[in-house]
């Protein structure tokens, strides 16, 4: 009998050991050396805290960033439209949603927000947002999770908050306020690639920024801008929309963004050019 208890005594011993190391893995789950991140794009200055986001959610949250920046809408809107699709849908455009929620916004058709295929278009999401966000008196200085409540009116008016510090490094970046800012490292094999890739991404930079937006040349995609903010703005755009666009390299005023590096060499931080170009995979 006491051979048998001292087995069950350490056979325990293995069963809680095992749960100890476990619990300990959970714990320091983010830790990069023990449990890598796996997202593929980062969003800050170097040496600082960034945020982390997997490509999608960036190319969505750049194109909130475009179609704010289009209508003239200020860097606190687009923190707010940002802050409200994260809480929404994780910026993801989905598909459905509580009841007949839709889209980046999850807003709903029976209550007047458009077509159920309207909504999910996330420039027509965007627009919608801006257009009731404006109209809010006082929006400027409310706090992010306010006015975000004054457009969504959500059961949780408290929940947009969480994410209003991470939508202001997003908006700074995307705004063209903090250059060589937005980082995201390609898959080797893009799905998208060749004279296809760059013609669809002219034609994704002018359904964002308009139809003057993105030349196809010698070069490979380029647009033409007059200053560095602005410059700035596209260039993280196309680089936000490289993993679903093929993008492999954009150089802007002498420093230059890699899909293998995944982040921005060259130059003393000064953008002084005025052609941002990007080359797709071939």
């Amino acid at each position: 009998m006491r051979k048998w208890a001292v087995l069950a005594g350490f056979l325990a011993f293995v069963v809680l050991a095992g749960l100890g190391v476990f619990a300990v893995v959970r714990m320091l789950g983010n830790v990069p050396l023990l449990v890598p991140s796996g997202y593929p794009c980062k969003v800050g200055a170097p040496g600082t805290e960034q945020v982390e986001l997997e490509a999608p959610q960036l190319a969505n949250a750049a194109t909130i960033a475009a179609v704010g920046i289009r209508r003239g809408i200020p860097r606190q809107g687009i923190v707010v439209a940002i802050a409200t699709a994260w809480q929404e849908s994780k910026l993801e455009n989905l598909a459905g949603g509580d009841r007949d929620s839709v889209g980046l916004f999850q807003q709903r058709p029976s209550q007047g927000w458009g077509s159920a295929e309207q909504i999910a278009d996330p420039r027509y999401a965007s627009a919608n947002f801006y257009n009731v966000l404006v109209k809010v008196k006082g929006w400027q200085t409310m706090r992010t999770t306010d006015a975000a409540q004054a457009v969504q009116r959500s059961a949780y008016p408290e929940a947009y908050e969480q994410w209003a510090g991470r939508s202001v490094t997003l908006a700074s970046a995307l705004s063209g306020e903090a250059g060589a800012t937005v980082g995201c490292t390609v898959p080797d094999k893009p799905e998208s690639r060749g004279a296809a890739a760059a013609e669809a991404l002219v034609q994704g930079l002018r359904l964002d920024w308009g139809d003057k937006a993105g030349t196809l040349d010698a070069a490979g995609v380029s647009v033409t801008v007059k200053t560095e903010q602005t410059g700035w703005q596209y260039a993280h755009w196309l680089v936000a929309h490289a993993t679903d666009r093929g993008v492999k390299r954009v150089t802007f005023g002498g420093r230059q963004w890699t899909s293998e590096s995944g982040s921005w060499a060259g130059g003393d931080g000064t953008a002084t050019g005025t052609v941002v170009v990007a080359e797709v995979h071939s």
